[in-house]
């Protein structure tokens, strides 16, 4: 069968690869795709990302299925559109992705039906969000309402930070965000103490398949300094959460979210991502949802998916997770983004990549922003570049991995962490 993924990031080139290796697919395609599946001989880059036109090709090229990695398409209702022509196509709806692509929606819904969450409120008018912001103190959290690629959150430690954060996104409204009734919005919301963890399961309206644990590192700088990013790293399995708050995190955020979606007429397929936060005793609240699989969190979980990943989105897509048992190697993976010079505010393109090992059962380079030159030579062409991940007896051990890898890897600029991983090792 010819499978179509949609995406051009390092999650949609781990499901590529991952999905290559299966003995049911003839033709893996992805669209748009970068540098790294342009060097991979199994799959294909596909040049279109309108969804309409995406669709037509997957019609005339006979695609047996889709599955969308990024939040973009699902906002804009990819998959309605492929549906609506008899594809199959594993994601949520446009009414559904509502869960990331509006945080209002999102903590609006979870209040509705009980889930685990922080105190909140939404403002367009300015004068309003410096006086909440004033009302609650901080630390706080300062949110814009719509898809900001990773990048729309401040953990504001003083008021002067929270303050300059609603100026930026509501005032000057600098990340060119719109909620999805237009114009620009903020969600502010009660600081959280504990440890994050993202917790992603797979849905197919009624059913859910919890994938491999993972906890990724978001601030750009060792020890958890410096801005927030998209991912600077992360490594799977979590630690922090325990079989205790595994169950928890299923009963308390999971189905109720999925219960709910259903309820309010808009069932929820496709992957799920709750961002947690767990506290000293162990109670996980909702930090947020995302419609999609984790990057960087996808390439160490599909490191350690044994099972073969058609049939895990076969059974989602023909509402059959209730028959699926996902196998997992016992070893931990761990992954290490490389970024781009300037990254996250203004990441320099361009510079050449090199270096790149050749793929290896225990690592991988998983290609993000990076397109092939008229030379054929990488060169990168977004702020992060590389996810450098490999498999390994112990956390520790995935960790020299990697960064023995990194060490051999070259652009200008380049910057990446040294300590991914540390809570597990720590623990």
């Amino acid at each position: 069968m010819k499978i179509l993924v949609i995406g051009g990031g390092g999650r949609e080139h781990a499901m590529a690869w991952k999905i290559s290796q299966s003995p049911k697919v003839a033709k893996v395609f992805v669209a748009p795709g970068n540098g790294g599946t342009a060097l991979d001989s199994k799959l294909e880059n596909v040049d279109i990302t309108d969804v309409r036109a995406l669709r037509e090709w997957a019609q005339a090229q006979k695609i047996a299925l889709t599955v969308v990695g990024p939040e973009a398409p699902l906002a804009v209702g990819v998959v309605d559109e492929f549906r609506a022509h008899g594809l199959r196509i594993f994601g949520p709806t446009r009414a559904a992705a509502q869960l990331e692509s509006s945080k209002a929606f999102s903590k609006a819904f979870m209040k509705r039906h009980g889930i685990p969450t922080a105190e909140y409120e939404a403002f367009t008018d300015p004068a309003a969000a410096h006086a909440y912001v004033d009302r609650l103190g901080a630390p706080i959290v300062v949110k814009a309402d719509g898809l900001a690629a990773g990048k729309g959150v401040v953990v504001a430690m003083t008021l002067q930070e929270a303050h300059d954060a609603v100026d930026f996104m509501l005032v000057d409204n600098k990340y060119g965000v719109s909620h999805n009734e237009g114009g620009a919005r903020v969600v502010i919301e009660q600081f959280l103490e504990g440890e994050e963890a993202s917790f992603i399961v797979l849905c197919d309206g009624k059913n859910v398949a919890a994938l491999a644990t993972s906890q990724d590192h978001k601030r750009l700088k060792d020890g958890d300094e410096g801005p927030n990013t998209g991912g600077m790293g992360a490594y799977s399995p979590a630690p922090v959460v325990t079989a205790d708050v595994h169950a928890r995190a299923m009963r308390e955020i999971i189905l109720p979210t999925i219960r709910g979606m259903e309820k309010d007429g808009i069932p929820y397929t496709g992957f799920l991502y709750a961002g947690l936060m767990i506290d000293a005793t162990g109670h996980p609240k909702t930090l947020e949802f995302n419609c999609r699989m984790g990057d960087p969190e996808t390439q160490p979980i599909l490191m350690r998916l044994k099972s073969d990943l058609v049939d895990v989105l076969a059974a989602a897509v023909d509402g059959k997770l209730d028959q699926l048992e996902m196998q997992w190697d016992r070893r931990p993976a761990l992954g290490v983004v490389m970024a781009a010079h300037g990254y996250p505010e203004s990441p320099r393109k361009g510079d050449a990549i090199t270096g790149l090992p050749a793929d290896a059962d225990d690592a991988m380079v998983f290609h993000a922003g990076t397109a092939l030159d008229e030379a054929g030579v990488p060169r990168t062409t977004g702020g992060r570049v590389l996810c450098v991940t490999a498999l390994a007896d112990s956390v520790k051990l995935a960790q020299q991995r990697v960064y023995d890898v990194a060490r051999g890897i070259h652009f200008d600029g380049a910057q990446y962490r040294r300590d991914i991983g540390h809570r597990a090792i720590k623990s």
